[in-house]
């Protein structure tokens, strides 16, 4: 892509307003804290404080709305307690310009390392640089610096005492995520009634587990109906590929394949309904005709061989979704830490969940994360590195600038910038745009009513509560909506509005070319490690079919924990190259290495060989089934071949094969062996070779490529 179209691009998603579901009772008592703190320090303090502690309250609902599976409640004083530090050490540095230029430059630098741990955290640590930045221009006492920073932890106290006092819909992101996980498989189960070989995204099976960590605190008071139905969603989801495959399952064409697209009918229906339940808290209501599918019908056609086992499974599997489900929501424990009695005859049930570490245990978990990306290699060490530097260069020319609020131009740099390209110029774009919107708007509105310091700030208020309501829709919204919000504090304040508007339009300007400039001089391309990317999903996906074949080479040796890593790891390997090739396309950069097609018929490869173990692994055999000589040879030749294969594909050259195939035409010789594992792993050589051919250099390579797409 060249620089012109990348910043059409940038462009137009930066003034993108996207639909999205909007959470008024959210919005309303994020916008509530606000209010009671800005209503407090007006009532008890002077204005300046108001607008201080106002930033508290802010930004803590700022971080309630992030995608974060830790209680609200320890968020937002997490938020509270991060921007209080950041406070009093930018007012004890403030007296000093180049002590406190030190101090924001190894503070941004964090910050920006601060994306290591993940988007939530990068996004806290990035306001604690904005707040610092504010107190350049308060008193820099030290008693002051304690009051402030006081006041600023206040603000997220209030937010975090009204989720505990007025909570809306508890645990409700969880129950989004395992219904969304739901929804996509009875999704996936309609799409395969018409293609049987249709891809699925496992994203929402991945939010589904993360959602599904628990803190200790957390396991004692989750819902009932969140404890077991991610656990079957995942065992569904083979089943479903394997009942619907032409080779493994039901035949492509005839009665036995109707019947397949009437179990998968009735199985999308029943995911749907416990679906609904989950979302909603509410019994499952199933349809008669899907229940009426579910049964085993004594006559007519009649599933037979693997596709009959795939059926009788998935049946079971969505028995045991409802059962589930299907009951009053409760606790998984009293809270009071004693064993549940059990009733007689009720059979002991064990609750487990996935661990999440409490907050003092991430510190190792923060530590390691750090010290992984600390590296020139590293996109998000170089995003670190030139934050801190856009900063330090921006604050230098705020300071020299006569127009006042200059640390205006790094805030608006480090709100900006991002560890993607993409990102960090469609938002410079969209902030720049709402900037301009909100300050006219305000300022006009300023210009006309000249309204006091109580309307200011009920208006500052509104224009934080429409922020809230609107930040999912785009950008350029939530921008507009704070410039708003800013000019109306400021007019708490008794500063001039004519003045705000023309210089914050002006700074805002600047800090975001600044950014953009920063990102253009000192890029972190995603797309040369493309190669890289690819190889890592090959490696990945390459221990899957290991793990899977393992259990049919030695099935009394059976570990499912193995097989569950590996594919988690596959799923990530994915994921990591599908936020890759999206970064990628918004890059002024020509792919170098690899090209669009074969980039495509490579990713569609691999889908194809993770689609094939994960055939096999809905037939893994029982512990007393016979070893398989022809899978533990051929698990061999793949785990010989795949190192070098991988090595092939970050080198440029085509990976071979050859020694997995000829051990899969020695196993497919043996007689009688043609179970479900040798056509699964039939699949799966063709989907290497399919690789090989899409990767092999020169144009024949490429045109095998473009044909099997």
């Amino acid at each position: 892509m060249t620089w012109s179209s990348a910043l059409r691009k940038s462009v137009r998603t930066g003034l993108t307003v996207e639909r999205t579901t909007l959470t008024p009772l959210l919005a309303l008592r994020s916008a509530l804290g606000v209010a009671i703190v800005i209503g407090l320090m007006l009532w008890f303090g002077t204005p300046k404080l108001a607008v201080s502690s106002a930033f508290g309250a802010f930004a803590a609902g700022v971080a309630i709305f992030q995608r974060s599976w830790r209680p609200r409640p320890v968020l937002a004083l997490a938020v509270a307690v991060g921007l209080a530090v950041s406070t009093f050490l930018g007012y004890v540095a403030a007296h000093d310009h180049l002590l406190f230029a030190a101090l924001l430059g190894v503070w941004t630098l964090l910050a920006g390392m601060a994306w290591a741990i993940g988007p939530v955290s990068g996004l806290v640590a990035t306001q604690t640089v904005a707040v610092m930045l504010v107190t350049v221009t308060l008193p820099t006492s030290v008693s002051g610096a304690l009051h402030h920073a006081g006041l600023i932890a206040f603000g997220g106290l209030v937010q975090a005492t009204l989720i505990v006092l007025l909570p809306i819909r508890p645990w409700g992101l969880q129950r989004d995520a395992l219904a969304d996980a739901l929804a996509a498989e009875a999704d996936y189960a309609r799409r395969l009634r018409h293609d049987p070989v249709a891809r699925f995204d496992p994203q929402p099976l991945m939010d589904a587990r993360e959602a599904a960590e628990l803190t200790p605190r957390q396991a004692r008071s989750r819902p009932r109906q969140l404890g077991g139905p991610r656990g079957v969603a995942e065992r569904i989801r083979p089943v479903l590929a394997s009942l619907a495959d032409p080779v493994l399952g039901a035949p492509a064409e005839g009665p036995e394949r109707d019947r397949a697209r009437d179990l998968l009918g009735a199985a999308a229906s029943v995911l749907d309904s416990v679906a609904r339940a989950i979302r909603w808290g509410r019994p499952v209501r199933l349809s008669a005709e899907a229940v009426d599918t579910l049964e085993v019908p004594e006559s007519g056609p009649i599933l037979d061989g693997a596709a009959r086992r795939s059926a009788l499974r998935l049946i079971a599997l969505l028995g045991d979704a409802v059962e589930a489900t299907d009951e009053p929501v409760r606790t998984t424990a009293p809270r009071n830490g004693e064993p549940k009695r059990e009733t007689k005859g009720e059979p002991k049930r064990e609750h487990r969940h996935l661990l999440r570490p409490s907050v003092p245990r991430l510190v190792p978990v923060v530590l390691r994360a750090l010290r992984r990306e600390a590296r020139w290699s590293s996109p998000i060490g170089r995003h670190g590195v030139r934050v801190a530097v856009v900063a330090l260069i921006g604050y230098a020319l705020g300071s020299a600038l006569p127009l006042g609020h200059g640390y205006w131009v790094p805030l608006t740099s480090v709100m900006v910038m991002r560890p993607d390209f993409g990102q960090t110029y469609s938002r410079g774009v969209g902030r720049f745009v709402g900037t301009v919107v909100g300050v006219l708007i305000a300022g006009a509105l300023m210009a006309l009513f000249h309204p006091g310091t109580w309307v200011c700030a009920a208006l500052a208020v509104l224009c934080i509560g429409l922020m809230y309501l609107l930040m999912g829709t785009g950008y350029s919204v939530a921008s507009a909506c704070i410039a708003g919000y800013v000019v109306f504090l400021l007019g708490i304040a008794g500063e001039g509005w004519s003045q705000t508007v023309q210089a914050r339009v002006a700074l805002t300007l600047l800090g975001g070319l600044l950014a953009m400039a920063a990102y253009a001089l000192f890029p972190t391309w995603e797309t040369p490690r493309l190669r890289d990317r690819l190889a890592d999903w090959l490696e990945a996906n390459g221990r899957y079919s290991l793990a899977v074949l393992g259990v049919f080479a030695e099935p009394a040796e059976a570990r499912p924990r193995r097989v569950r890593e590996a594919l988690l790891d596959s799923r990530a390997a994915r994921t990591a190259w599908e936020d890759a090739t999206a970064r990628a396309l918004t890059e002024p950069v020509r792919h170098r290495g690899i090209s669009r097609t074969a980039e495509r018929a490579a990713e569609s490869a691999l889908a194809t060989m993770g689609r094939a173990t994960m055939l096999m692994e809905a037939h893994l055999p029982e512990r007393s089934t016979d070893p398989s000589k022809g899978a533990a040879a051929f698990a061999g030749a793949l785990r010989t071949a795949l190192p070098a294969a991988a090595t092939a594909v970050r080198e440029r050259r085509a990976p071979d094969w050859s020694a997995p195939r000829a051990a899969l035409d020695a196993w497919r010789a043996e007689a009688g062996d043609t179970g479900v594992a040798v056509r699964g792993t039939e699949l799966l050589t063709d989907a290497l070779e399919e690789l090989a051919a899409a990767l092999s250099p020169g144009p024949g390579g490429r045109n095998r490529a473009a044909r099997r797409l």
